[in-house]
């Protein structure tokens, strides 16, 4: 009597445990800019995930502000792709052969998306911290001015600021007024916060309560691209770090990678220069 065979088991491996795509908040590639006949970016290129801190280098010249600028269309680049927040900002050309956004309405929605702390603050002086906190969301979005007063007194407090809502930025020092601009950006919600040298206009005493608080916002998981020259915080806070030359990435990759084991000759001598 033949003997019936007990079915095969099928030894199924579980699927592999799939990381979830990167979700990419910024690129920018092949940016060109010139002001007259310097041409200050040649063909920089940049990405940015969600949750990344990217710090920006570079000597004086460099094109690192400008490059930064040109995120938010704070500079028209004269040509190449910005996708900020996968959104293709859609582009024409002009007469003089230079790249102008197609559409008006396209990039203010875009613009909304990004916040940038200026170098020089850029508070508004004849308004209270509170007032400057609270200006875009209220005028700007049209957000119920209650709900923009609560949540602008719950940012100040975040900052340290929550004692001077009421006072004006002449009686702040620099490194408060600082962290009430760092509030202003965060009170229109953006998904990308751009930091212009955000420390160097600050007394030395006064830029490690600046660090603290982006530290704290790098913590939180905000997508971030920093111009600085803080070496500290590009080093140890920032997940990435592009070095421009001249106009032109000269070196780029992991902060803690780049900072160890420099690949080119020029990044070695900067940050050798850098240190105190």
């Amino acid at each position: 009597m033949a003997t019936t065979r007990p079915p095969l088991a099928l030894h199924i491996a579980p699927p592999t445990q799939r990381r979830p795509k990167p979700v990419e908040k910024i690129a920018l590639v092949k940016l060109r800019k010139s002001f007259g006949l310097i041409e200050v970016l040649k063909g920089v290129s940049l990405k940015a995930n969600e949750g990344d801190v990217v710090s920006i280098l570079g000597s004086s010249g460099s094109g690192k502000s400008t490059l930064l600028r040109c995120v938010n269309f704070l500079e028209t680049p004269d040509s190449g792709d910005v996708i900020l927040c996968g959104e293709h900002v859609r582009m024409r050309q002009r007469s003089d052969g230079r790249s102008v956004p197609a559409d008006p309405a396209q990039l203010t929605r875009v613009r909304t998306r990004a916040a940038m702390v200026f170098q020089s603050f850029n508070l508004w002086s004849h308004r209270t911290i509170l007032e400057n906190v609270i200006e875009a969301p209220v005028h700007v979005q049209g957000r119920p001015r209650k709900d923009c007063v609560e949540e602008a007194e719950a940012l100040l407090d975040k900052v340290g600021l929550a004692a001077k809502r009421h006072d004006y930025p002449a009686v702040l020092s620099g490194g408060q007024q600082q962290r009430a601009a760092i509030a202003r950006a965060l009170a229109t919600h953006p998904e990308v916060l751009l930091f212009d040298e955000p420390t160097s206009a600050l007394d030395p005493e006064l830029v490690g309560e600046v660090l603290k608080v982006m530290r704290g916002l790098a913590e939180e998981g905000r997508t971030m691209l920093v111009v600085t020259h803080e070496m500290g915080f590009a080093r140890h806070v920032s997940t990435r770090t592009l070095f421009l030359h001249q106009g032109l990435v000269e070196e780029e990759g992991p902060s803690e990678e780049m900072f160890a084991h420099p690949r080119t000759d020029r990044f070695r001598q900067f940050i050798k220069r850098a240190q105190p």
